[in-house]
């Protein structure tokens, strides 16, 4: 629906200049912006871009004139990357739930389960049994939930979400297209030591012997618990715990194609990009960032407000609060000093 400057300013808790009154229903970026747009123009590198579309309105920096840019009205927008978290939520018209809440004829639920109140439930969805699905949750056509499941109150689940049991989801919680939770984690074992242990006792320039190759399954009982305001991206992965829940904290962001181990603990506001790996058991502190490509191994801790450099792998612990890269991952510094010091080794 269109929306006036006035309001969307007001959402954001910005500035109108000009004509306040303007309606806009879509936004776009300057070039392309038609005459009932909002064009994207939040610094002055903008600016010629702007003059040569049709739009009347924009977002624009502070101190903007308006007749320069051939704008009737506009928004201002000191921080340009928060104001376009407000506008894209303001604009979004989400045409994957435009219905009224509702259950569709063809989905398959089990009569032990409970649906909240103004849920919508999407075509050829699976409900087991005693999942409990909170009030206003929104659940696309092919999604699974498995038995003993709980999604809270206003969780947005996309089309072919799998979610298998014993799996507990807190509140706001979204998941893109395709993210499976609560799948059996890779914990499989070998009668005798494996290729893997004696690898790490080895000599060098021994050959391993052969060994019993038979791996036997360990099964994967503990299930997941996500906390609140929880994404998770497309095709990502989130492997239930050994007997003790995988755990994801209150507020973290999960990109596409991340792969979450079994046991592992994910910290408050954590945010990882898309390729990340951590594997089985590990710990990362409240706000960790993981560059894209990025890994952790088992059994490590990583600690608060860490940033793991894009392609870094973390071999060992990591203190609070340390900038990383490289593999494996070390303090910035050090391995951009290692770097200098392999192209002077390269100079006549």
């Amino acid at each position: 629906m269109p929306q006036t400057l006035k309001d969307l300013a007001a959402s954001l808790g910005a500035e109108t200049l000009g004509d306040a009154s303007l309606l806009v229903d879509r936004l776009a970026e300057p070039l392309e912006a038609r005459a009932g747009d909002l064009a994207l123009a939040v610094a002055p590198k903008f600016a010629e871009q702007l003059k040569a579309s049709a739009a009347r309105a924009a977002v624009v920096w502070a101190g903007a004139d308006l007749d320069a840019l051939g704008l009737d009205g506009a928004i201002i927008a000191p921080h340009s990357r928060l104001a376009m978290a407000g506008l894209t939520q303001a604009m979004d018209d989400n045409l994957a739930f435009s219905g009224e809440p509702s259950i569709h004829s063809s989905a398959v639920i089990d009569h032990t389960a409970s649906i909240g109140d103004g849920a919508q439930i999407g075509p050829f969805v699976v409900i087991g049994a005693q999942a409990r699905i909170g009030p206003n949750a929104r659940i696309a056509p092919h999604v699974s939930i498995g038995a003993e499941t709980i999604i809270g109150a206003s969780s947005t689940l996309h089309a072919g979400v799998k979610i298998g049991a014993r799996v507990f989801i807190g509140d706001g919680f979204i998941a893109q297209a395709g993210a499976v939770i609560g799948s059996d984690g890779f914990s499989f074992t070998t009668s005798g030591p494996s290729n893997v242990e004696r690898a790490v006792r080895s000599r060098p320039g021994v050959a391993l012997e052969p060994m019993d190759g038979t791996w036997h399954r360990i099964h994967s009982l503990g299930g997941v618990e996500i906390g609140d305001n929880v994404e998770i991206g497309a095709n990502s992965t989130v492997d239930a715990g050994t007997v003790r829940a995988t755990r994801i904290g209150n507020g973290v962001k999960i990109d596409n194609l991340v792969h979450i181990a079994h046991n592992v603990i994910l910290g408050e506001d954590c945010l990882l990009c898309a390729q990340t790996a951590v594997a089985g058991s590990s710990v990362l502190g409240a706000r960790v960032i993981m560059g894209g490509q990025s890994g952790v191994a088992d059994n490590l801790t990583v600690g608060r407000d860490v940033v793991v450099g894009g392609g870094a792998g973390v071999l060992v612990n990591i203190a609070d609060g340390i900038f990383v890269l490289g593999y494996p991952a070390q303090p910035s510094h050090e391995y951009r000093a290692g770097l200098k010091a392999v192209r002077r080794l390269t100079k006549p």
